[in-house]
C-alpha cells in the first residue's frame, strides 16, 4: 500500500507540475486511471459502458491471396509489419514503446523476432521521431515510424510538411525520403476526449509531396499499409483506434497490396452518393440500409481510403449518376476534407446535382469527453441530412 500511495502521490505531483509530455503517456495507456480512481466492479464498468456509434461490417473473405486467418485490426497491422520486416532487411520500426508492443499492441513480438536493431524505442519526441525517420529513409532504408496518437503528431508537423514532403523537390530528385511511412492511431475511441480523439488528416491534405491513407477494416489496413511502406513517397497511415479490437474479419496471412489513391465503391446505388473513410464508412453503410428500408432510396457507398491524392474520378462518376452527395467525417466541419471534395464535385458535376452537397461532420469545437455521443456524426445525423436532400 505504501508503494501504491507513493506512486499515486508522484503522479499527482507530476500532473500538478504540468509535465504534460509524460503525463499524457500515462493517460494514454491507462496507468493514471488505475492509481487515481477507486477500483470498480465488472458490473459498474458494464453500466458505464456506452454503445458504439457504429456497427462494424466485415467484408467477404478474400480468396485471391491464399490462406486467411481471422484478425482484428491491430493484428492485421502487426501482420503487415511482420511481412515487411521479413521481406526487406533494411526495414526498421521505431517509436514510443514499440519495443514491447506499443500501447495498442501493434508491434508485439516483432522485437523478439527481428532484434533490437530493427524494432526499437525512441525518446518521447515526435519531431525527433520523424526527423530520425527522414534521415534513415534518405540513406535508402525503409523507415516505419510510429506516432503514439495522431493528436501528438503536431510537434512533428514541421518535419513532415517542410522536410519529408519537400525533400525530393528541393534536391531536384537527387535525394528523397520516399521510403518513410508514419503510422498513427487516429479518430474517436469512445472516451479519448480532446487529446486522444482527433482526426488531423485535413492538415496534411494541404501539403503536396505526401500521401495520407485511412483504412476501414483489418483486410484494408494490411493491404493499404503494405502499399504505403512500398510506395516511393512519404506516407502517413492513420489507423482508426476504435477498430483495433472492434473490427475482426478474415485477412490473408501472406503479403498483398491494395492500390493507393483508388476509392472503393462498396455498394452501388442510383439516388444518393455517400462518401466517408475510416470508421465513418461503417456509419454510412448503416445509413444506406436505413434509407433503403425507410425511404426506398438507393445509396451508393464509397470508401475514399486515400485522402491525398484522392480519387476524384470515382466520386464524380458516382455523383453524375446519382445527382446527390453526402460526405461525412469525424473531424470538425470547417476546413475538413469534406470541403475539398464538395468544392471539386461542385466544379465538375454542377449540372448533374439535384440538391446541395451535404457535409455531416464533427462540430467546430475541441473534441469533448462526456459529450462525445453528441459530437459524433452518427447515423441519425447522416440519415436526417440524406432525407433533406431527397426532399429538396
Amino acid at each position: 500500500m505504501a508503494v501504491v500511495a507513493a506512486t499515486a502521490g508522484w503522479l499527482l505531483r507530476l500532473r500538478a507540475a504540468g509535465a504534460e509530455g509524460h503525463w499524457r503517456r500515462f493517460r494514454g495507456v491507462g496507468l493514471a486511471r488505475g492509481f487515481l480512481h477507486p477500483s470498480t466492479t465488472v458490473e459498474d464498468a458494464a453500466q458505464r459502458r456506452q454503445v458504439a456509434h457504429f456497427t462494424f461490417q466485415p467484408d467477404p473473405e478474400p480468396r485471391e491471396y491464399g490462406q486467411t486467418q481471422k484478425m482484428n485490426l491491430f493484428q492485421s497491422v502487426t501482420s503487415a509489419l511482420d511481412n515487411s520486416l521479413a521481406k526487406d532487411p533494411t526495414a526498421v520500426i521505431f517509436g514510443e514503446d514499440v519495443a514491447f508492443g506499443g500501447v495498442f499492441r501493434c508491434t508485439v513480438g516483432l522485437r523478439d523476432k527481428y532484434g533490437k536493431d530493427r524494432v526499437f524505442n525512441t525518446p518521447l519526441c515526435e519531431q525527433g521521431i520523424v526527423g530520425f525517420g527522414i534521415g534513415i529513409a534518405v540513406t535508402g532504408a525503409t523507415a516505419i515510424a510510429e506516432i503514439q496518437f495522431a493528436d501528438y503528431i503536431f510537434p512533428a508537423f514541421d518535419q513532415i510538411v517542410n522536410e519529408a514532403a519537400k525533400y525530393r523537390y528541393r534536391s531536384g530528385d537527387l535525394f528523397n525520403c520516399g521510403s518513410l511511412t508514419i503510422r498513427s492511431p487516429w479518430g474517436c475511441v469512445g472516451h479519448g476526449a480532446l487529446y486522444h480523439s482527433q482526426s488531423p488528416e485535413a492538415f496534411f491534405a494541404h501539403c503536396p509531396g505526401i500521401k495520407v491513407v485511412i483504412p476501414r477494416s483489418p483486410f484494408q489496413a494490411k493491404g493499404l499499409l503494405l502499399s504505403c511502406i512500398e510506395d516511393k513517397n512519404p506516407c502517413i497511415f492513420f489507423e482508426p483506434k476504435i477498430l483495433y479490437r472492434a473490427a475482426a474479419e478474415q485477412v490473408p496471412i501472406e503479403p498483398y497490396n491494395i492500390p493507393l489513391s483508388q476509392a472503393e465503391v462498396i455498394q452501388e446505388g442510383s439516388d444518393v452518393t455517400l462518401v466517408a473513410w475510416g470508421t465513418q464508412v461503417h456509419v454510412i453503410r448503416e445509413v444506406a440500409s436505413m434509407a433503403k428500408e425507410k425511404l426506398g432510396v438507393s445509396c451508393e457507398v464509397i470508401d475514399l481510403r486515400t485522402i491525398i491524392p484522392w480519387d476524384v474520378d470515382t466520386v464524380c462518376k458516382s455523383v453524375i449518376k446519382t445527382g446527390r452527395l453526402l460526405i461525412s467525417h469525424e473531424a470538425p466541419l470547417t476546413g475538413g476534407f469534406a470541403s475539398e471534395i464538395s468544392s471539386t464535385v461542385q466544379e465538375e458535376c454542377f449540372l448533374n446535382l439535384e440538391a446541395p452537397i451535404s457535409r455531416v461532420c464533427g462540430y467546430d469545437t475541441p473534441f469533448p469527453h462526456i459529450f462525445e455521443p453528441f459530437y459524433i456524426p452518427d447515423k441519425w445525423k447522416c440519415y436526417d441530412a440524406l432525407r433533406k436532400m431527397i426532399n429538396y
